[in-house]
């Protein structure tokens, strides 16, 4: 029969010495122009796509070492566990999955360090820790650190990223809303200096808060920043919304913001706020 004399073909020694071996989470794909990318040469454009532009999100560990002064760095010691107010039974294997795969302790890390020689107050956000929710330890690390910048006079940078409360603690975690938003009032008060930068996304409770509220809203090109998603706010107003209305170019040229900053200029920009607003 005809099938009896198809043979299978056998790869020459020339095709397997040519093969290409990729290793398995070596490659990552740009959401922007669809390019497959080496994640070092990604890595080493500051999370920027050498093809197209566009942003990656940033891991807390690299977002310090592109804007704290090398060796500066120093985290706040709070012994704060999460816990878990509503009993979901899966809620604390998530969390300790993600400080495994993340090495991050909760979505944001706080502490001081230099920028240029300039001490500061600096919280940072990760969206990959439960997309950056703020719940109750994420809060009271905010609270702590514009309590520190009060106590030390330092001004204070937040870095945002989040999709805002963290439902799995329920209505305690909007309560971090109020909580945050008082430190920052006392710290208005006290005459400190607040910097927050958005970056991509920030929703929910966290622009709602201490986000939007600082003396110096920055953000990041291309950011989505918002309250709740496109399609919810079209169905809650029964009306349509302009195409791109929540991004950082939109709400700068409708005042929500006042500047929007690219990655390799933050520091410096950051620094010559410092320099114009220093505490008296």
């Amino acid at each position: 029969m005809i099938v009896d004399k198809i043979k299978k073909r056998e790869p020459s020694p020339k095709q397997i010495k040519n093969k290409v071996d990729i290793p398995i989470g070596k490659w990552v794909k740009c959401d922007k122009c669809k390019e497959i990318l080496y994640k070092e040469d990604v890595r080493n454009n500051n999370n920027i796509c050498p093809n197209c532009g566009g942003y990656f999100r940033m891991h807390i560990n690299k977002r310090l070492e592109t804007i704290i002064d090398e060796g500066t760095y120093k985290k706040f010691d709070l012994n704060i566990e999460t816990t878990n107010p509503l009993e979901l039974e899966d809620y604390p294997k998530k969390i300790k999955q993600l400080r495994e795969k993340t090495g991050l302790e909760e979505a944001v890390a706080c502490g001081t360090g230099k920028i240029n020689g300039e001490n500061v107050v600096i919280c940072i956000m990760d969206s990959a820790f439960l997309m950056g929710s703020m719940g109750i330890v994420v809060g009271e690390k905010i609270t702590y650190a514009i309590e520190k910048a009060i106590e030390l006079k330092y001004p204070l940078i937040i870095f945002c990223v989040s999709g805002g409360a963290r439902m799995q603690e329920g209505i305690i975690s909007l309560m971090q809303m109020a909580k945050t938003t008082s430190a920052i009032s006392k710290l208005n008060k006290a005459g400190g200096l607040y910097i927050s930068v958005l970056t991509d996304p920030t929703y929910g409770g966290v622009t709602a808060s201490f986000a939007s509220i600082a003396d110096i809203v920055l953000a990041e090109p291309g950011a989505m920043i918002g309250f709740a998603g496109k399609r919810v706010i079209e169905q809650t107003i029964g009306e349509s919304l302009p195409d791109g209305f929540q991004t950082a170019e939109f709400l700068l040229e409708h005042g929500f913001i006042d500047k929007i900053v690219n990655r390799e200029d933050l520091k410096d920009t950051l620094y010559k706020l410092i320099q114009y607003h220093k505490f008296k």
